[in-house]
């Protein structure tokens, strides 16, 4: 998933302040479990649609009348200014970001904001859409919902658009960000051209492949750990108004292993791969082609608010259902997950895809991912961390089998989300291994109750983490890591992080990575 994906649903904790301890035990548990939906619905969701308007026309309004390099530059500065106060007070604590730890689309709530100094970098606007150089120009909390309602009607869009509206640019870049169209184009922070960053000193620096070369590389994957993100210019490219998307459904794993290995390496044939996994046997891998003029009874606007989850659509073609191919509208295709939250949005409103509730209430779906997480409380998460898994896990492709077994021995959770994903040798945090310019990877993202048994998400997590590790693979960082601090550097290549970390002198300035994604630094 995109690169990240947190869905923690919203539990009836309004019901626990006044209860006795013996009650709560065993009363709220089961209400958040069994009933969280009421307060989602009944609350999250009106919060959720009054959120998203007031967004909307508040991003509208900026990228017409506010965007423009001069007022940039002054919110740059102020950023720099802070920086600069921050060392002449003698550099007490490290430095993070003041944006809530409830408004990231991670797992957790970081530690950490309760301890460093706290830097406001309030820079959330489209600044310029270049046609002639093929880039735009973006803050770092642009969302890719924003970036699609600002670019699709241009006639623009970039090249890797990961699903859900609520990530943003900075996210997918210090963190990471891939999409059906990887397999063409790596990663996002591989689309990405140049980057602005205020350094420990308070400095700006302009990282390019040409300028600050070993910055550019490392920025990536860093998680802020090297200075704050203020600009990034990513590549564009033309738009068109649909995607071809046909379906194959497959029922053998083997089948399943052959076909999207084949597909994923057709890079001239397929503008974009994605496969579901629902069983150990039973998976459709999707292929999409960019498309302008489509077979008019064969266009599914799948982002209608009455249409079925998606992944509930894509099921139908296990069983049979005839036409194999569709005309989907773009921006639709782009947040063809978003309703549902890939899948997670069933374990909190069970109802959420039947059609009479589509149709009434389908609008106001799904609830903002920030608000989820403001509302959740501690017996929420405590039941989260223990019953519940979101993971994406990046593998050479060629080590798919063993990577599915892993995830079924260890967790038995589908359906599962295959995302391939071309992986150049470049410098930096994460990059291929052995000779070549890059391999093929594939992100397989599991989202929701494990039903293996005997899981214990502790033990099991750590299972998985140490074959992706053999497997020369990438554990996401949005998510819970139980690795060690030496098992954290055998999987992250911190060759030259390390350097930037010195040459930069950030050693006071910022954490370690490790210590801001961990699970031991993470609430």
């Amino acid at each position: 998933m995109a690169t990240g994906l947190t869905v923690v649903g919203a539990g009836a904790l309004v019901f626990a302040i006044a209860l006795p301890a013996y009650v709560r035990i065993k009363g709220v548990e089961h209400v958040i479990i069994n009933q969280r939906w009421i307060f989602v619905c009944l609350f999250l969701l009106p919060l959720s649609v009054l959120y998203e308007i007031f967004l909307s026309v508040r991003n509208w309004l900026a990228f017409k009348y506010y965007s423009s390099p001069e007022r940039h530059a002054k919110r740059v500065r102020y950023v720099q200014e802070q920086v600069t106060s921050w060392n002449k007070k003698g550099r007490v604590k490290p430095m993070c970001t003041a944006r809530p730890g409830w408004m990231t689309v991670s797992l957790r709530v970081g530690k950490y904001k309760e301890t460093h100094e706290k830097i406001q970098v309030n820079l959330m606007d489209v600044l310029e859409v270049d046609t002639e150089r093929s880039v735009v120009r973006v803050e770092p909390l642009v969302t890719m919902g924003q970036l699609t309602a600002t670019l699709l009607p241009l006639g623009w869009t970039v090249p890797v658009l990961p699903e859900l509206d609520d990530l943003t640019v900075g996210g997918l870049i210090m963190g990471c960000g891939v999409e059906s169209s990887s397999h063409k184009y790596g990663m996002f922070q591989h689309t990405c051209v140049a980057y602005d960053i205020v350094l420990a000193d308070g400095s700006l620096a302009h990282a390019s492949k040409e300028e600050n070369t070993d910055l550019f590389y490392s920025i990536p994957w860093s998680h802020g750990t090297l200075g704050f993100l203020v600009a990034a210019e990513i590549k564009i490219i033309p738009a068109k108004k649909y995607v071809c998307l046909t379906y194959h459904p497959i029922h053998s794993k083997e089948h399943l292993i052959a076909t999207f290995t084949k597909k994923s390496s057709e890079t001239k044939d397929h503008d974009f791969v994605e496969g579901l996994v629902y069983s150990e046997n039973e998976a459709v891998v999707m292929t999409g082609k960019f498309c302008d003029e489509p077979e008019p009874d064969k266009i599914n606007a799948i982002g209608h608010f009455w249409k079925p989850w998606f992944f509930k659509h894509v099921e139908q073609y296990l069983t049979g259902k005839p036409t194999l191919t569709e005309y989907i509208p773009l921006r639709d295709y782009y947040h063809r997950h978003t309703r549902s939250l890939f899948w997670e949005l069933q374990d909190i409103v069970p109802f959420g895809n039947n059609v009479i509730w589509r149709y009434l209430m389908g609008w106001s779906m799904p609830p903002k991912i920030s608000l989820l997480k403001l509302t959740q409380g501690e017996t929420l998460r405590r039941l989260y961390e223990q019953h519940h898994v979101v993971q994406d896990m990046l593998v050479p492709m060629t080590t798919l089998d063993k990577a599915l077994t892993c995830f079924h021995e260890e967790f038995q959770l589908y359906p599962l989300w295959l995302c391939p994903m071309y992986l150049p040798n470049t410098p930096g945090l994460v990059h291929s291994h052995g000779e070549g310019d890059g391999k093929m990877y594939v992100d397989v993202g599991a989202y929701g109750t494990p039903h293996a048994n005997g899981f214990k998400a502790r033990n099991s997590l750590r299972n998985v983490e140490a074959i992706v590790r053999k497997l020369q693979g990438y554990q996401m960082l949005y998510a819970d890591s139980y690795m060690t601090r030496d098992e954290f550097h055998q999987m992250f290549d911190h060759t030259l992080y390390n350097k930037m970390r010195k040459t930069l002198n950030c050693e006071e300035a910022f954490p370690e990575i490790y210590d801001k994604v961990s699970r031991s630094a993470r609430i």
